[in-house]
């Protein structure tokens, strides 16, 4: 058995059409799985899903818009998957938000209500409509993107972080609801990464002075380094792993200091 095969396999993947997700998207699709992309804007999924179908052929990626504060449009996001795959069998949930940046004394209701809408409550909608299919054939791999911030404490991106520490409870909860029916919930917990969504942390030089200095490795990471830790939760190769978060951060939560 190669344990890292998804040949046969179908994975929807949330906010896949740059950064993280579409480097998650990517990969699922090099080791065999058929992908949806998804994201708010179409063009940008469009364009993501073309490149993965000019690698691996028409039919690998297919589109799917979807914003994740709809809880309609994630049902016709999991309704079309089905209709066009015929399955769901692996679910990342990368999509997220954070509007604010800033104390916690600053933040709006507005802004704060939609962290938690977008970065936990659609989690826990999405993974509610895919996981009943996944009982029947009693297996199925549910993917949530956390981050270390869920980990930690911070001045600016404290509500952030909260949202990701629920999302490391939500699937430690769901984990052990599901573990006995075959499917399994995990976390992946990046540290700072080179996209467009973390920008404000790492654009500034000063300020990734700062976030790298006492990370072992000295640097932040790309998107397609986190992928790797995707395709062994969705594979055979972590079949007996639930509950469980992996943390890729170049070593920064350690706290060594120089």
């Amino acid at each position: 058995m190669n344990l890292f095969d998804l040949t046969g396999k179908v994975a929807i993947v949330t906010g896949s059409s740059r950064g993280i997700g579409r480097a998650i998207a990517e990969a699922l699709a090099d080791h065999g799985a058929k992908v949806t992309i998804s994201s708010r804007k179409a063009d940008a999924c469009e364009e993501a899903a073309a490149a993965i179908n000019g690698k691996h052929g028409d039919g690998t990626a297919i589109v799917v818009p979807a914003n994740i504060s709809s809880k309609d449009e994630l049902q016709t996001l999991v309704d079309e998957t089905r209709r066009q795959h015929g399955r769901v069998d692996i679910l990342v949930c990368n999509a997220a938000s954070n509007p604010y940046y800033g104390p916690m004394a600053g933040i709006t209701d507005e802004q704060f209500g939609k962290l938690l809408t977008n970065n936990v409550v659609a989690n826990h909608w999405l993974i509610n409509m895919v996981v009943p299919e996944m009982i029947e054939r009693g297996e199925g791999s549910v993917i949530i993107i956390s981050s270390v911030a869920g980990l930690s404490a911070s001045t600016t991106i404290g509500a952030y972080g909260i949202t990701k520490a629920a999302d490391l409870q939500l699937a430690r909860n769901l984990a052990a609801e599901y573990g006995a029916r075959g499917v399994r919930v995990n976390c992946i917990a990046p540290g700072l990464v080179k996209t467009d969504f973390a920008r404000a942390l790492w654009e500034d030089p000063d300020t990734l002075k700062a976030v790298t200095r006492a990370a072992p490795m000295r640097r932040i990471g790309d998107p397609h380094e986190i992928a790797g830790a995707a395709v062994f939760l969705a594979a055979p190769a972590s079949t007996f792993m639930t509950g469980q978060a992996i943390v890729i951060d170049g070593g920064a939560t350690l706290g060594a200091g120089l």
